[in-house]
């Protein structure tokens, strides 16, 4: 496999193929951070349960104490990453209240992008220590936001720092939004999620960051990121074409190809069409993105049924 210089046999081309067809959307980013998410959930859980009784897990502070840890109840939750199951401490005198998520509510209520968020790099233990205060309401304490803090922030060190794969045929970069808090107004922020597959076929959130102003160096650093923590090559680059991504992409792995979505090169191209011909002008694009090479598509565009297709097809197609 001629990986230093990337120079794809076809059979390496059929493997390429196989994982990006195996990856059709975002919602594998999703189901890959529904685990994480889930695990912060319950971190949070213990450092309540902490505050509650008034000492540590297996601390000698609680013996006779009248009350204890009294294993866990099991319960199914709703966020955008689909349905997961967390482990919810309990006491034995049944006073316990859980504050994150409480005793009866199920969903989630839209935190999942909160605390993910917490995992980006460019979050600061200051950033994290607001995002809890947003999560909880004003009435939590600065004792149990030191706790969970303090348990938070050790997992989150590891997993942003985590060794990665040498080799990966394909990634996905693709920004996830969310409301946060600045200077007690709320604004939209992005997380910007990198997934990628590896020769196993195996997929894995490889990071997340996050910046309040996107643009080519802040691209730069996360490829900067993923490199440092060894990856050597990639083979294919799939994104949405923001500027100065496909540059610092190019910057980094010189020899990455980059795919860009066509989802957002349809939107980009009916910005400029009549609402009327919208329709029928994805209709050509879809069939024109659609074919298996470039005489395909040719031949497609050229069998366009409309003067409306006849007229604006071709220009985005040779653009």
């Amino acid at each position: 496999m001629k990986t230093s210089k990337n120079i794809l046999t076809d059979k390496e081309m059929e493997l390429v193929s196989a994982l990006m067809k195996d990856c059709k959307n975002t919602s594998d980013i999703q189901s890959k951070l529904k685990r994480l998410f889930a695990g912060t959930i319950e971190q949070m859980l213990e450092a309540e349960m902490e505050e509650h009784l008034g000492y540590e897990k297996h601390s000698a502070a609680g013996d006779n104490s009248g009350n204890s840890r009294n294993g866990y109840n099991h319960k199914n939750i709703i966020s955008d990453y689909g349905e997961t199951e967390i482990a919810i401490p309990r006491d034995r005198n049944g006073e316990f209240e859980p504050k994150v998520l409480e005793k009866w509510q199920t969903r989630t209520n839209e935190i999942e992008q909160k605390i993910m968020a917490m995992y980006a790099k460019g979050m600061s233990q200051r950033d994290i220590e607001d995002s809890l205060r947003d999560l909880y309401g004003a009435e939590i304490s600065q004792t149990l936001i030191s706790k969970i803090t303090d348990k938070i922030l050790p997992e989150v060190n590891e997993w942003q720092n985590r060794p990665l794969e040498s080799i990966y045929p394909v990634i996905y970069f693709d920004g996830i939004i969310f409301k946060g808090r600045k200077d007690n107004q709320i604004i939209n922020k992005c997380v910007y999620t990198v997934l990628g597959i590896d020769m196993e076929g195996q997929k894995d959130i490889l990071g997340t960051w996050i910046s309040e102003n996107e643009g080519a160096s802040f691209y730069a650093s996360i490829c900067s990121d993923i490199k440092r923590r060894g990856v050597k090559d990639i083979f294919i680059a799939c994104h949405d074409n923001l500027k100065g991504l496909g540059d610092a992409i190019n910057a980094v792995f010189p020899k990455t190809k980059q795919q860009l979505c066509i989802v957002h090169q349809v939107r980009n191209s009916v910005k400029f069409v009549p609402y009327k011909d919208r329709k029928a002008v994805c209709a050509d694009l879809k069939r024109i993105y659609g074919a298996v090479n470039i005489d395909d598509a040719e031949q497609k565009r050229n069998c366009r049924g409309t003067d409306a297709h006849r007229t604006i097809s071709p220009l985005y197609f040779d653009s």
